[in-house]
C-alpha cells in the first residue's frame, strides 16, 4: 500500500510544469489575494492532518477497510502542501517584481544606493577597472547586474574586466538586442532568482554526488519490493488476529539491518543535496528557458546545451526536487512508522541512485549552464531598461569615434553629450581646462562606453565606432602606505607598465589623467613631452590631460597630436562651465578664483 501512496505522491506532485504570473499589475492586490487563499489551504490542511489521524486509529483499531479513506486523506493532504506551496511561491514571484520594479526605477533615475555594488571585484592593478566605476559605489555594475548566483556575478564582473574582443563582443551584441526584446523571460529569470535562489550549500557537493555513479546491490533492488509486499501482508494479518503482533515487531528488528546500510547514503544525499528552494529556482529557469526560441548564434548555442533528447532538463531536476523532499523528510513522523513497516528507505535508494547513473552526468553540467543565462539575461535587462538605440560599429583599425557620447551613470538630464574623432592621423589628445570643467569625466566617459561596447551593449552615443585595440588607463593613482608606495610612483608604475605593452606593438587606447602630477612642472613637462614622443612610436592612441599649458605647443612638433580642451566662464562670484568639448588649448583657468570663492584671500 505505501508502494502505492509514495508513487502517488509523486505524481500528484508532478502534475504539469505549473508556470508563474509574471504580470506587473495590481502586485499589492494579487498579494494580498494569494495570502488569503493561503491561509485558507493551511486552515484546510491542518483538518486533514487530523483525518488522517482518525482514519489511522480507526485502521488500526477497527478495520483495515479505513484504509481507503486514509490513504484518500493522505494523497488530498499531499496535493493541499503542493497548493499551498505554490502559493507561497506565487507570493515570492510578485514581491520579487516589486523589488524588480523597485530597482528599474532607481537604475533609470541613477538612484543606485542599495543596489549590489560588487566591491569585491574592484582591482586598482588592474588595466582600466578601478578608474572607471566599474565596480563600487554609483558604479557600471550597478547598472548592469541582474544576477542572482554567485558564479554568475563572477561571471559577469570577469566579463566586465575582460580583454577586449571584438568578435565576442559581436556576438554579445546580438544576444542582449534579442533578449532585450523578450522582457517577459527577463523578468521571469530574475524574480524566480530572487524569489528562490540560496547557495546555503556548496554547489561543488551536490556535483560530485550527481557524477558518482554506482552499481545498485541486487539485493537491495529485490528488497525494495519485498519490503512492502511482506509489511503490507504481515500489518494486515496483524490487525485480522492472524498472528500475533510480536512478528510484526520482528519485522521491523530485521528491516534494521538494510535500512542501516542505506541510511548513510540518503544522509549524504540530503546533506549535499541542493536546497528545494534552489532546485525550485533551477527547474523554473529551465521550463522558462525550454519554451523559447532563439535566433541569435550565442543564445541558440547556449539553448542547445541546455536541452535534453529524452526528458526535459526542467522535468529531470524536478524529478530531483521531488526525490530530495522525500530524502530530506525520511525523519518525519508520519514517515518513519512507514519506513519501518515497509522498507521504503530501500525503495528510495534505488530510485535515487538509478536517477544519479541515468542523469546525473548531464544534470550536473546545468548549475554552470545557468549561470551563463544569468550573464546574458543581466545584459538584456540592462538594454530593456536603460539601455539606448545608437549605432555601435566594430572597425578593425584603431578608431575610435562617437557622436553625442554621454556618461551612462550620469542622469540623463544633467549628462552633457560631446562628439569625438581618434584615429590614424589624429592619435593622440592634449586635453587642457579649467578646474572642474569636465576634464576627468570626460575620460571616463569614452572609457566606460568602450567597455560597455565591449560587453556587447549599445554605447551611450547616437554613434559609437570603435577600433581594435585594448584599453588602458592611469587616473585614480593613490599611495599606500602598506606598501610603501607613493601616488606619484604608483603613476610612474601605470606608466611603466603601459610602454611595456605599446613596444610590443599592442595596440592600445589609453587614457591618462593629470599626467605626472606628483612632480613640479619643470620635470612635469620634461617628462610629459617624452612620454608623448616616445608612444608616438608605437600603435597607441589615446588622451592625455594636463594643467600645462605648455604642453599645448607639442601639437605640430610630435606628429599626431591636437589640442582639446574644456572651458569656464568667470562672472562675479560664480564660475560657469558648458561641459562641450572644444578644438585648440585652454584659453584661461579657473584655480585663483576658484581659491577665492573657498576663502583664501590674495594679498594685493
Amino acid at each position: 500500500m505505501l508502494r502505492i501512496l509514495f508513487q502517488a505522491g509523486l505524481v500528484v506532485l508532478s502534475l504539469g510544469m505549473k508556470g508563474f504570473d509574471y504580470d506587473m499589475d495590481d502586485l499589492p492586490g494579487k498579494i494580498a489575494q494569494v495570502k488569503s487563499n493561503a491561509g485558507s489551504l493551511s486552515f484546510l490542511r491542518l483538518l486533514i492532518f487530523v483525518g488522517i489521524g482518525i482514519f489511522g486509529v480507526l485502521t488500526l483499531s477497527q478495520s483495515v477497510l479505513w484504509a481507503l479513506p486514509l490513504v484518500a486523506a493522505i494523497i488530498i493532504f499531499i496535493i493541499s502542501i503542493q497548493k499551498y506551496n505554490y502559493k507561497k511561491d506565487q507570493e515570492a514571484i510578485y514581491n520579487a517584481l516589486i523589488l524588480i520594479d523597485r530597482q528599474a526605477g532607481q537604475r533609470k533615475d541613477r538612484e543606485l544606493v542599495g543596489i549590489d555594488q560588487g566591491k569585491e571585484f574592484q582591482d586598482k592593478n588592474h588595466p582600466f577597472a578601478n578608474d572607471l566605476d566599474l565596480f563600487g559605489e554609483h558604479s557600471l555594475f550597478q547598472l548592469v547586474n541582474h544576477t542572482v548566483s554567485k558564479g554568475a556575478r563572477k561571471k559577469l564582473a570577469d566579463l566586465m574586466k575582460s580583454s577586449f574582443d571584438q568578435k565576442e563582443a559581436k556576438k554579445l551584441q546580438k544576444a542582449s538586442e534579442e533578449l532585450a526584446g523578450k522582457p517577459g523571460l527577463l523578468k521571469a529569470i530574475e524574480s524566480c532568482g530572487i524569489a528562490f535562489f540560496s547557495e546555503e550549500k556548496s554547489s561543488s557537493h551536490w556535483r560530485e554526488l550527481l557524477t558518482r555513479e554506482k552499481k545498485i546491490p541486487f539485493y537491495i533492488s529485490v528488497l525494495s519490493i519485498l519490503g512492502p509486499v511482506f509489511g503490507l501482508i504481515l500489518v494486515g494479518l496483524s490487525i485480522a488476529g492472524v498472528i500475533p503482533g510480536a512478528i510484526v515487531g520482528v519485522w521491523i528488528l530485521l528491516g534494521l539491518i538494510p535500512l542501516g546500510y542505506v541510511f548513510k547514503f540518503l544522509k549524504e544525499a540530503s546533506e549535499k543535496l541542493p536546497t528545494r528552494s534552489q532546485l525550485k529556482a533551477y527547474t523554473t529557469w529551465l521550463f522558462e528557458l525550454e519554451k523559447m526560441e532563439f535566433s541569435s548564434a550565442l543564445l541558440k548555442e547556449k539553448h542547445q546545451l541546455i536541452l535534453t533528447k529524452r526528458e526535459s532538463a526542467s522535468q529531470l531536476f524536478k524529478q530531483l526536487d521531488r526525490l530530495g523532499m522525500w530524502i530530506d523528510n525520511r525523519l518525519n513522523i508520519l514517515y518513519i512508522p512507514f519506513n519501518l513497516l515497509l522498507w521504503t528507505d530501500l525503495m528510495l535508494m534505488k530510485q535515487f541512485q538509478t536517477w544519479i547513473n541515468t542523469h546525473g552526468e548531464d544534470m550536473a553540467k546545468i548549475p554552470n549552464l545557468l549561470e551563463d543565462w544569468e550573464v546574458l539575461i543581466s545584459l538584456g535587462a540592462f538594454e530593456h531598461e536603460i539601455g539606448v538605440h545608437g549605432d555601435l560599429q566594430f572597425e578593425d583599425s584603431a578608431v575610435l569615434e562617437g557622436l553625442e557620447v554621454s556618461h551612462p551613470l550620469l542622469k540623463p538630464e544633467k549628462a552633457i553629450a560631446n562628439d569625438f574623432q581618434l584615429g590614424q592621423s589624429q592619435r593622440f589628445i592634449l586635453l587642457t581646462g579649467a578646474n572642474m570643467s569636465g576634464k576627468t569625466t570626460f575620460m571616463r566617459t569614452l572609457g566606460i562606453n568602450a567597455v560597455m561596447a565591449n560587453l556587447g551593449l549599445k554605447p551611450f552615443a547616437s554613434k559609437f565606432k570603435m577600433g581594435d585595440f585594448q584599453l588602458y588607463t592611469s587616473m585614480r593613482n593613490t599611495d599606500n602606505l602598506g606598501e610603501s608606495v607613493s601616488s606619484f610612483y604608483a603613476e610612474l608604475s601605470r606608466i611603466h607598465n603601459l610602454i611595456e605593452r605599446l613596444e610590443k606593438n599592442e595596440k592600445i587606447f589609453f587614457l591618462l589623467d593629470e599626467i605626472l602630477k606628483g612632480t613640479n612642472t619643470e620635470d612635469r613637462i620634461a617628462g610629459s613631452e617624452a612620454l608623448l614622443k616616445q608612444v608616438a612610436k608605437t600603435e597607441g592612441l589615446g588622451i592625455v590631460s594636463t594643467h600645462d599649458i605648455e604642453l599645448s605647443a607639442l601639437e605640430g612638433k610630435i606628429a599626431g597630436v591636437e589640442n582639446r580642451s574644456f572651458h569656464s566662464e568667470i562672472l562675479d562670484d560664480t564660475i560657469n562651465f558648458d561641459y562641450k568639448l572644444k578644438r585648440g588649448p585652454c584659453p584661461s583657468f579657473n584655480a585663483h578664483k576658484l581659491m577665492e570663492l573657498m576663502g583664501i584671500r590674495f594679498q594685493e
